[in-house]
């Protein structure tokens, strides 16, 4: 396991969730910490509080990824207070649960206010870390998910918004190289209050119990599951760019079981 003491990662959407888990792992490994988030500083603080209990220093910067001016002020802000910046994850993300069948139920203002927040967003990052990262050697993380490999999850615009992130995630590694890496991570079911939330709780649960029956590894993910992979990619994987990793207990191998979500 790489000792990152000295390194410095940005993570958007960082308040909970996967970028909360991703934060403490990198933390435990001695990285200093950006910690993002758009809305919930309450969360955010509580998540900066678990960072530095792993004696590492952390900042908290506000901001939303669908501004342009608000991903180049938090990337100068970090950069500002740590000198230095090795790693980013695009973790911030947004979607509207509509019925894959409901095609009247997503407007255009849906598809844009989700592409704003996971393609957009993700792309103005990486382009305001750049120079930064270039002069580290450093390496991004896309937080995609299957909804763009196997058009499936919350609803359509969804789907094509991370489907958009994983042609963006290939298209930069041809450019960032060769000091730059960038790899996305396709997690399928996470567990976790956002899902919950926009699921239902009787949803949540059918969905959930679907998965473990039908996957070969018979579990759904935690958020710490995907921290993991996106570690790897960040500080393990030093000849890998351009990767789009499923992560979904081998529940493609039943992929005609995997259904949309049908709130």
């Amino acid at each position: 396991m790489t000792d990152l003491t000295g390194r410095v990662a940005l993570i958007t959407g960082a308040s909970s969730g996967i970028g909360a888990a991703t934060a403490r792992q990198l933390a435990a490994r001695g990285c200093g910490i950006a910690v993002n988030f758009s809305k919930s500083r309450a969360a955010a603080e509580a998540v900066a509080a678990d960072c530095r209990k792993s004696g590492v220093d952390t900042l908290l910067v506000q901001g939303d990824v669908a501004s342009d001016t608000d991903c180049r002020r938090v990337v100068d802000e970090a950069v500002s207070h740590f000198g230095h910046l090795n790693y980013l994850v695009n973790n911030a993300g947004t979607t509207k649960f509509v019925a894959h069948r409901d095609l009247a139920g997503l407007s255009a203002q849906d598809f844009l206010d989700i592409y704003a927040v996971n393609t957009i967003g993700p792309f103005q990052m990486v382009r305001a870390a750049e120079s930064y990262l270039r002069a580290t050697n450093g390496a991004v993380v896309n937080v995609s998910s299957i909804a763009g490999v196997y058009a499936t999850d919350s609803s359509l615009a969804y789907v094509a918004s991370k489907a958009a992130l994983n042609g963006l995630t290939l298209g930069l590694a041809r450019v960032l190289g060769p000091e730059v890496r960038i790899n996305a991570v396709c997690p399928g079911f996470v567990e976790g209050e956002w899902l919950k939330q926009g699921m239902g709780e009787a949803a949540y649960a059918a969905a959930q119990e679907n998965w473990k029956r039908h996957a070969p590894l018979g579990k759904t993910n935690t958020p710490e599951d995907i921290a993991a992979s996106i570690l790897f990619f960040l500080a393990d994987a030093p000849n890998i760019t351009g990767e789009t990793l499923i992560i979904d207990g081998g529940m493609r191998l039943a992929q005609p079981r995997i259904q949309p979500v049908r709130g």
